[in-house]
């Protein structure tokens, strides 16, 4: 009877829900099924598709509602109490009698249209009985009426559903004294394996197909970007653009050229990037804070051969005499080309392309090259990062499975987009996540950036830790009012910075790692996992190993793997030429150059990068050590470490401080205060203004390399 109902129940809902399941799995042995939970049908869907019959763990509040007793007769259950300790053990009991047992961790559905939190109860009792573990990702309920999120959301009757089916091992038993850390360890597990579930279930697409899959989604009325303009663009107005701007830039490049963009953060610059990406063309984008000589490096390496720039923009940035003169590429400007927009692509562009938009743009595929990025300079020549739509929808995928973006956020994007942080979570999340987002030309604007943070209520903000510091001298205590999460990168996140933000704003900023090569995050502090000091726990499906350096008792060098890690590099010395990463490990992994420790939780901490290891009198010192230090004795100022060559002690230390009255006694006291050597104590301590930062908010650490070595030659 049970296999009829089933049959049906399954029949129809493939026909009204069109539902797909992905993934295989072995149905022998005990198992703990866990699931996410978006709506009043999951159970339903995991009983008619799960290939067995299992028995449900059901919460003694649903059992107890009326209209669920009658349907429960016929299922296999088991009722729980969240609150009685003792209904895991028969939960135990039940997996250790060889059954399959389903249940849905979360214990509530989700009112966020992310994963909410994972109680301890489910990971217990499978770490006790050995059980395996299959989690199932559900997708597509979330935007029907039988969810519980808000207006925001997109609501239909009928949406595609798919359940991705992902197994592993059975949960390691924790190793803790106390009961209550063993049940939190095991938690972690089980949160780990689903959100390596849902990255796993992303689907397998292009930039430009994510974007039209948004659009269809969410409806082209959907207001989603608003730039220093002040005008709102919707998805349809977006789409528009990015169909002309694509079709306009096609009749002087060809599929697969690498062409430049010099464009400033605002809407024109997402729909060229958009457009290109459509067309089979590669945006590169070009750092136009680098000067004459890294824009000529960049298109040599990267063989660029046209860049399509702003006229109002480059007047503005006081670029014209620098692009006047550029030989490196011919460089095209919009403004010019408005008028080639003739009659037959106008007809294109509203007969055709606008109804049929997957039919206009070209077929790409995800594995292909999506965006050049080119490192930022600040240890030597900056190298083209060619990054695959793979790779980036990929990262995008992970920060969304540890980090709840809903449909009602808005974003604040300052980071220009040559910046990885700036194209992937301030561009492309927002798009294809239905966010809405503000994009401002210049992270330098301090005062301005709060004001607009607190008038357009924005709830996502994140910047290096630089800006962010900046923005809190000027920011007043409700600017943030709105604010959820404050995320910081590129740079270490000093204290003070951190002590001010929770004080005068009462935000926790959220501090992570990543590079460009990674596009970008590694990983990151998030809600469910936050230590200070570090940058948190890998990203899902990154794979991440220390390899030993001599004379570094602490910690290692970190290599990277996963799906978010570059095609591969152009390098200075084959222009054009293509070289996938490729570390001690073997292929596919990419040597950070950074010297990380990694806690027993996973959270990594850094320690420095490689190249800014200076050794003195034949120990070695962190020059990010000397930067804590002297943060730590002036916090309010600005500071830089750098290192020179020297016949007696091998090597010596300056710190570059915009301080005037800090002394070398200062420094001493505060290192012996917070419990560093004293080797770390800069012998020579030289003032600047301002310390010189690169487009990306870093310090030049390059720029301050030659100034220091130019006066120890004088």
């Amino acid at each position: 009877m049970m296999a009829i109902v089933r049959f049906l129940v399954r029949f129809v809902f493939r026909l009204l829900f069109r539902v797909e399941v992905r993934g295989r799995v072995e149905t022998s042995g005990k198992m703990l099924v866990v699931a996410n939970h978006q709506s009043f049908i999951d159970g339903v869907l995991l009983g008619a598709f799960l290939p067995f019959e299992p028995t449900y763990l059901v919460h003694s509040t649903i059992a107890s509602w009326w209209y669920f007793k009658w349907p429960l007769k016929f299922i296999a259950h088991l009722v729980i109490d969240s609150t009685n300790p003792l209904s895991m053990k028969r939960v135990v009991a039940l997996l250790d009698s060889g059954a399959t047992v389903v249940i849905f961790p979360e214990g509530r559905i989700t009112v966020t249209g992310s994963r909410m939190k994972i109680y301890d109860g489910p990971a217990f009792a499978a770490a006790k009985s050995g059980a395996r573990i299959m989690a199932v990702h559900i997708d597509g309920p979330l935007y029907s009426h039988y969810a519980r999120v808000g207006k925001e959301y997109p609501k239909k009757w009928l949406p595609k559903i798919s359940l991705t089916l992902y197994t592993t091992s059975a949960i390691a038993a924790p190793q803790a004294k106390r009961a209550r850390d063993r049940r939190r360890l095991a938690s972690e597990q089980l949160r780990r394996i689903m959100q390596e579930a849902e990255t796993a279930a992303r689907k397998d697409t292009t930039i430009p197909g994510a974007f039209l899959d948004a659009v269809k989604l969410h409806g082209r009325r959907r207001r989603l970007i608003e730039d220093i303009r002040g005008r709102e663009e919707t998805y349809g107005q977006l789409l528009k653009m990015t169909l002309a701007l694509g079709r306009l830039t096609s009749k002087w490049t060809r599929e697969g050229e690498r062409v430049g963009v010099l464009m400033p953060t605002a809407t024109p610059a997402v729909g060229l990037i958009l457009g290109l990406m459509a067309m089979r063309r590669v945006p590169a984008m070009l750092n136009y804070t680098s000067g004459r000589d890294g824009l000529e490096n960049a298109c040599r390496i990267a063989e660029i051969k046209t860049i399509f720039a702003s006229r109002t923009f480059v007047e503005k940035a006081k670029l014209t005499s620098m692009m006047q003169n550029f030989r490196a590429a011919r460089v095209m400007y919009l403004e010019d080309l408005r008028d080639r927009f003739r009659l037959a692509d106008k007809l294109w562009l509203i007969a055709f392309a606008l109804w049929f938009p997957r039919a206009a743009i070209r077929k790409v595929q995800p594995e292909e090259m999506a965006v050049v990025l080119f490192t930022s300079g600040s240890e030597g020549k900056p190298k083209g990062v060619a990054l695959s739509h793979r790779s980036i929808l990929a990262n995008c995928a992970q920060l969304r499975s540890v980090i709840d973006v809903s449909c009602g956020d808005k974003f604040l994007n300052a980071l220009p987009l040559f910046h990885s942080f700036g194209l992937t979570v301030g561009m492309v999340l927002p798009l294809i996540q239905g966010c809405r987002v503000f994009l401002y030309p210049s992270p330098l604007h301090y005062r301005v950036i709060p004001e607009l943070i607190y008038d357009r209520d924005c709830t996502i903000m994140f910047a290096t830790g630089t800006f962010l510091g900046n923005y809190a001298k000027f920011a007043h205590p409700y600017d943030f009012y709105k604010v959820r999460y404050v995320v910081s990168g590129a740079e270490k996140l000093s204290e003070e910075v951190r002590r001010v933000y929770l004080d005068k704003f009462g935000q926790r900023i959220l501090e992570g790692y990543g590079a460009t090569e990674c596009s970008p995050v590694i990983s990151v502090n998030t809600p469910f996992s936050s230590e200070a000091g570090s940058v948190g726990e890998p990203l899902p499906l990154m794979e991440c190993r220390l390899k030993p350096i001599p004379g570094i008792e602490k910690g290692g060098e970190l290599h990277v793997r996963g799906p978010n890690v570059m095609m591969g590099y152009f390098l200075d010395n084959r222009p054009g030429v293509l070289q996938p990463p490729r570390s001690d490990f073997g292929e596919g992994w990419y040597d950070t150059g950074d010297i990380v420790t990694i806690g027993a939780p996973g959270t990594i901490t850094i320690q420095g990068r490689l190249k800014r290891f200076a050794k003195v009198a034949g120990e070695m010192v962190s020059l990010e050590v000397v930067e804590r230090i002297a943060a730590a004795a002036s916090p309010e100022r600005q500071h830089a470490a750098v290192s020179w060559k020297d016949e007696a002690r091998g090597e010596l230390v300056a710190l570059f401080t915009d301080d005037a009255n800090l002394k070398r006694d200062h420094l001493q006291s505060a290192a012996r205060e917070i419990g560093l050597p004293e080797i770390a104590v800069p012998r020579r301590i030289l003032y600047l203004e301002t310390l010189p930062l690169l487009g990306n908010g870093k310090r030049d650490h390059m720029k301050l390399q030659g100034m220091v070595e130019e006066m120890v030659n004088q």
